[in-house]
């Protein structure tokens, strides 16, 4: 079942096309190591800490939310994830089966938007990293170093990104480990744990920032797990995934808590985890640079797969190879450094606000993809019919799903509160969004209401 056939191509071969069962191969416990190091971020530990710097929770406070929010968006991650292996094909290449051929082109654009503002910030993020830690370089190629190697990653596609992930899982889990254990054998505060106090609203802010945090991978879990045979089932990439996910972030987040209230006064974590972690913080530095670097090789992959997708909906008997795939990646590469080099920094903050208001639109299409995936269609789908030039029996425009999407983004609406726009109802729990939660209810409910259809197709090509 998990036999790995021959391949010669050191670049990956195929783009959005199906993978037939000759060349699936892997192993489900690969999407642990996967997760579990792409959550190892700068980003999760910064946010993180945003539980006691922000919404001034005790320590215990802070932890029990961090670990209640990342569980609960750990299941729609994993759910996602484990369609790869079914279906055999990306994440928004499916979402015609739920959409139509042309009405899944709305989510299409939507996905690649975001993948390119996160792929735009990292390489920006990076290059900041690599000027500290070789001053001698210039912030300009800095952050072309850094763009470059995410690219290369990228191109080289599917089989590199999880081997360097496999290794890098053990290394930066390791290394915070190792950290949290420097932390906390040195003398901590006299208020360590006391700092702070338990508010329904701080707490349930943090819980929103964690869920909302797994969720907003579901766009391209599958891209990671289609490789692997279809006989691996549901359970187990479910299971690896969500493991991976969840403990990953959690660690990640639980070190930002830990470091900016050990180091009094700070309100840089990054910073705080230099200085709490001794002579480890310069390694943590670099580990953590690196792991940029190979997370952001995913954002323009992901965005590479969603740009050909978006264009082969025009195009249906256009299935791209490996070239087409690195030309991409090349035209990203360039358009996202150069922006990353004129744009002054007001531009880029206001630019990745939009990135943030846009993962909106995510919660309806993940609650809209996992019911009709599992429930409606019993985790079949009509593979040829996806990639037929009509349609097939998805057709080319699903306007109840559509109608229910678009529902299930109105409903936000009042509930919103970000940089371009605040709702009447914004602060019904102060710090905390609650529009998600509302979305996902309510798209739950009318979405098996209104589009239930004929299901248990099986997957052919």
């Amino acid at each position: 079942m998990n036999s790995q056939p021959e391949q010669t191509a050191f670049i990956e071969d195929k783009s959005i096309d199906f993978v037939p069962a000759g060349e699936r191969h892997g192993h489900a416990r690969s999407l642990f190591t996967l997760w579990f190091c792409t959550n190892i971020a700068p980003l999760a530990v910064v946010t993180g800490a945003i539980s006691t710097q922000t919404f001034h929770l005790n320590i215990l406070s802070a932890l029990s939310a961090i670990i209640a929010g990342h569980l609960f968006g750990g299941i729609f991650l994993a759910l996602t994830s484990a369609q790869g292996p079914q279906v055999g094909i990306p994440q928004m290449v499916q979402s015609r089966a739920q959409f139509g051929r042309y009405g899944s082109l709305l989510v299409i654009v939507f996905a690649t938007v975001i993948y390119l503002g996160f792929f735009i910030s990292n390489i920006t993020l990076s290059g900041k990293v690599i000027h500290n830690v070789i001053p001698s370089l210039n912030m300009g190629v800095a952050t072309v170093i850094g763009a470059v190697l995410a690219t290369l990653i990228g191109v080289v596609g599917y089989r590199f990104i999880h081997k360097i992930n496999k290794i890098g899982a053990w290394v930066m889990g390791s290394a915070l480990i190792l950290g949290l254990v420097l932390m906390f054998s040195q003398p901590l505060p006299a208020d360590f744990w006391q700092r702070g106090s338990f508010s329904i609203a701080g707490w349930f802010a943090t819980f929103c920032i964690g869920a909302v945090w797994q969720i907003s991978f579901s766009p391209y879990t599958s891209d990671y797990s289609r490789y692997l045979p279809a006989e691996v089932g549901i359970a187990k990439p479910f299971l690896y995934t969500y493991l991976g996910a969840c403990s990953g972030t959690i660690l990640a987040f639980v070190f930002g808590v830990v470091a900016v209230n050990l180091v009094a006064g700070s309100d840089d974590a990054m910073e705080a985890v230099r200085q709490a972690t001794g002579g480890l913080g310069p390694v943590l530095m670099v580990l953590f640079l690196i792991n940029i670097i190979c997370h952001n090789s995913m954002n323009l992959y992901g965005a590479v797969l969603s740009l050909i997708t978006a264009v082969q909906t025009f195009l249906p008997q256009w299935m791209p190879n490996a070239r087409i795939r690195t030309l991409f990646s090349a035209l990203i590469l360039l358009g996202a450094v150069w922006v990353a080099l004129v744009a002054s920094a007001n531009f880029v903050h206001l630019f990745l606000n939009l990135i943030f208001a846009l993962i909106s639109v995510l919660i309806p299409w993940c609650m809209i993809n996992l019911i009709d995936f599992y429930l409606l269609n019993r985790q079949r789908y009509d593979i040829s019919a996806i990639f037929s030039a009509d349609g097939g029996r998805y057709g080319l425009l699903n306007t109840r799903a559509l109608g229910v999407y678009f529902g299930g983004i109105a409903v936000q609406v009042p509930f919103v509160e970000n940089a371009f726009f605040s709702g009447p109802y914004a602060n019904l729990i102060p710090g905390a969004d609650i529009s998600w939660v509302i979305s996902m209810v309510l798209t739950g409910i009318a979405y098996p209401l209104c589009c239930s259809r004929r299901a248990n197709w099986a997957v052919q090509l």
